[in-house]
C-alpha cells in the first residue's frame, strides 16, 4: 500500500512540475512584401523584403532565449553544362564538360549571423546551409550525385553564377528586429531567370532545427516582350512568317535608302 500511494504522490508531482513549467514549442510565421515581380526591357534589378516573427506554438508554451534564422532563395531548377578550356597549338579549345542535373538557376542563402556558429558541419550538410553544403548533383558517367565541395567543376560553377549574381550567401542577410521578429531582404539582379521561386525558411536555436516554413513568389515577363514571347510560342507558324516579312521589309527599306544613283 505504501509503494503505491508514494507511486501515486510521484506521478501528481512530476504532473504537477510539467503543468507549471511549459515545454518550448515555437510556431514560425513568415510572408514576403510582394508575390510577382514583373519584368519589362526597362527592368534592372530590384529586391524582395521577407519578414517573419517567433510564436509560441500554444498559449502556455514559452519561448526561448536566441534564435538562428537561414533563408534559402531557389530559383526555376534547370540543367547546366560547364567546359573547362585547355590550350592547344595556340587555340581555346573545351577539353572536357561536366552536367549539372536540376540545380537552381538562382540561389541565395541568408543568414543572422556565420554559419559556423549556427551548427556544426554536420548539421549544415545534412540542413543544406550555405553554398558550400547545398546538394548540386553533376552528371559523372551514369551517375549523378554531389561531389566534395573543392571539385573544380563545382568551385567554378558557384564563381561563374555568382559573377552574374545568381548564386550568392550573406551571413548578416537576416536582422532581427526583435528577440522574435526578423526582416530579411532578398536581392534580384537583372538576369534573374523567369519562373517560380521558393524561400525556405529554417528556425534554429542552439545548432537544433526546431521548425521551416516556406513562402515563394515569382518573377514573370510583361509588355512587349511578353507578347513577342507569347505569340512565338502559341502562333510559331505564323510568327514565323511575320518576322521574315519584316526582315524583307527592313532590306528592302534599307537599300532604298543607301541607294547610290
Amino acid at each position: 500500500m505504501m509503494g503505491i500511494r508514494a507511486f501515486t504522490t510521484a506521478m501528481l508531482a512530476a504532473v504537477s512540475t510539467a503543468w507549471a513549467s511549459p515545454a518550448h514549442a515555437e510556431r514560425l510565421i513568415a510572408s514576403i512584401s510582394r508575390h510577382q515581380v514583373m519584368v519589362n526591357s526597362s527592368f534592372t534589378g530590384t529586391s524582395i523584403v521577407l519578414f517573419g516573427t517567433v510564436e509560441p506554438d500554444t498559449p502556455t508554451g514559452r519561448l526561448r532565449d536566441a534564435y538562428d534564422i537561414v533563408i534559402t532563395v531557389t530559383g526555376p531548377r534547370q540543367a547546366l553544362v560547364t567546359r573547362r578550356k585547355e590550350r592547344m597549338l595556340g587555340i581555346w579549345v573545351n577539353a572536357a564538360s561536366r552536367t549539372f542535373v536540376n540545380v537552381p538557376s538562382y540561389l541565395v542563402v541568408l543568414a543572422n549571423r556565420p554559419f559556423n556558429e549556427i551548427g556544426n558541419t554536420d548539421t549544415l550538410r545534412r540542413l543544406q546551409i550555405g553554398l558550400d553544403y547545398f546538394q548540386l548533383p553533376q552528371q559523372i558517367g551514369p551517375d549523378v550525385a554531389d561531389v566534395v565541395r573543392d571539385d573544380p567543376y563545382r568551385v567554378n560553377f558557384i564563381r561563374l553564377k555568382t559573377e552574374h549574381r545568381l548564386y550568392g550567401q550573406r551571413t548578416n542577410g537576416v536582422t532581427f528586429l526583435t528577440p522574435t521578429l526578423f526582416r530579411a531582404e532578398i536581392e534580384l539582379p537583372a538576369e534573374a531567370p523567369f519562373g517560380s521561386y521558393e524561400a525556405d525558411i529554417k528556425l534554429l536555436a542552439a545548432g537544433n532545427l526546431l521548425v521551416r516554413t516556406t513562402s515563394a513568389f515569382e518573377v514573370v515577363k510583361v509588355g512587349f516582350e511578353q507578347f513577342v514571347a507569347s505569340a512565338a510560342r502559341d502562333f510559331g507558324l505564323l510568327y514565323g512568317i511575320v518576322t521574315v516579312m519584316m526582315a524583307l521589309a527592313t532590306g528592302w527599306l534599307a537599300s532604298v535608302v543607301f541607294r547610290r544613283d
